[in-house]
């Protein structure tokens, strides 16, 4: 990116903060609410994607770890205040991976395989219907085996194509898994399928940019820290407003950037 402008550098380490953030505090999100904006900035999504999946995979062993460590301790010297099953739900972390494991390899193929703009208004497309449901304060929610299927199998896809299935599979999960052991499980399952991408790229011969994360992790470590921070906050607190921000801001910016793929 030598040949990028200061405010493309200065907007995209912000937005990587931004990413770190959303995704130590919630759980889930960190590509799904920053790839919209970073393809604003340069509209090439196999360019960020690795940088994205490289930085999931120090985040999510880390978090898993230190919640498991969190955990531990506390059922050591308080165990009537421990939580029970720990911080991970390995049962259905491995149900649900067998639903997801062929859609996500079938979404990296297309993620290899499709033109570039594609995948771009794929994913500027999916991101606005999450943002539509997070505006009307009815985010998806599977109550039904069938939906459970669809839920996890489509996420899986979009997980394989552009690390945006998220929303989907935390539907799926929120009927399943208890509150306190969410985001720990979910951490365990973005390492497993990012492990898959990661995979797909060095077997592709992508170019894993590393070299961008000399600047662009510690960008996400800060927002991974006041993501923490925010996490530790909204256990107790009511999440609708925020998302509802979120959904209005995504919505805008995904309009502009369908329309500046359609007309280019």
């Amino acid at each position: 990116m030598t040949d990028l402008a200061t405010w493309q550098y200065v907007t995209i380490g912000l937005i990587f903060i931004w990413s770190g953030f959303v995704r130590s505090g919630l759980g889930f999100g960190g590509a799904a609410l920053a790839l919209p904006l970073l393809l604003l900035v340069v509209n090439e999504p196999l360019f960020f994607l690795p940088i994205i999946s490289i930085q999931l995979l120090i985040f999510s062993s880390w978090i898993a770890w230190t919640g498991y460590k969190q955990s531990k301790a506390l059922k050591k010297s308080s165990p009537e205040s421990a939580l029970d099953g720990g911080n991970i739900n390995w049962a259905y972390l491995k149900k649900s991976l067998k639903i997801i494991i062929v859609p996500k390899l079938l979404g990296v193929l297309g993620l290899l395989t499709l033109p570039a703009q594609w995948v771009t208004i794929i994913i500027f497309a999916m991101i606005s219907f999450f943002a539509v449901s997070y505006i009307i304060n009815k985010p998806f929610k599977s109550n039904h085996k069938g939906w459970d299927l669809f839920f996890l199998g489509l996420g899986g896809y979009f997980s394989g194509t552009s690390l945006i299935g998220a929303p989907l599979i935390v539907s799926v999960y929120a009927a399943h898994v208890p509150r306190h052991q969410i985001r720990d499980t979910l951490f365990v399952l973005w390492f497993i399928l990012v492990l898959i991408k990661m995979a797909s790229f060095i077997f592709a011969g992508v170019n894993l940019q590393l070299i961008q994360q000399l600047w662009l992790l510690p960008c996400a470590f800060v927002g991974h820290i006041l993501g923490t921070k925010f996490h530790e906050y909204i256990q107790t607190q009511s999440n609708e407003k925020f998302f509802r921000v979120i959904g209005v801001a995504l919505l805008l910016v995904c309009t502009v950037g369908i329309a500046t793929n359609l007309t280019s």
